[in-house]
């Protein structure tokens, strides 16, 4: 009887513990961001721009952005761990210094609505993801990825493309995860 009271006792700090970060990720994107739509989802310690705007159903479970470019997240928005966006790059192109000068190329991010980014996707500056994409995990987003592709590697190419019928069906019935 005591080990069972003592697992129930355990269990339920774990879940205060993992509560009270939930709430804690949550607090701090919504104080990072421009806009935050309703039921914001944040598992694990997350950070976003102030140039952030994000729809509703967004759930990030460990995302980080870098730079001050303009991200737009559509949607029902699912990333896995550990996932990169970029909007600032140095300028190494027109500068006058090797490799690179102290000046920044801003450049925007635009996420459709039910986009689902693996674990360790890296998403550069100037990329646009259609929607329904899904990005396979560890690819590098360096091109538009047209609606409703699937696609992985360095750089990520689309290798397959999702049923349409049955996607419109499940968003019709307003069936999102």
């Amino acid at each position: 009887m005591f080990k069972w009271f003592k697992r129930k006792i355990n269990n339920f700090r774990k879940f205060i513990r993992y509560n009270v970060k939930r709430s804690y990720y949550n607090y701090l994107v919504r104080q990072q961001a421009k806009k935050v739509g309703d039921n914001l989802k944040v598992n694990y310690k997350s950070s976003v721009t102030p140039n952030t705007v994000m729809g509703n159903n967004v759930n990030f479970n460990g995302l980080i952005m870098r730079g001050d470019g303009k991200v737009t997240i559509g949607d029902n928005f699912h990333s896995g761990p550990d996932v990169l966006m970029i909007t600032r790059i140095h300028n190494y192109d027109t500068g006058n210094a090797i490799p690179y000068d102290n000046t920044y190329i801003r450049q925007e991010i635009i996420i459709e609505d039910n986009v689902w980014l693996g674990a360790r996707v890296i998403v550069l500056g100037g990329v646009s993801i259609g929607e329904g994409a899904i990005i396979q995990a560890g690819s590098v987003v360096t091109s538009d990825i047209p609606k409703y592709a699937i696609a992985g590697g360095h750089p990520a190419k689309v290798f397959k493309y999702r049923d349409i019928e049955h996607y419109q069906k499940l968003k019709s019935e307003g069936k999102f995860h």
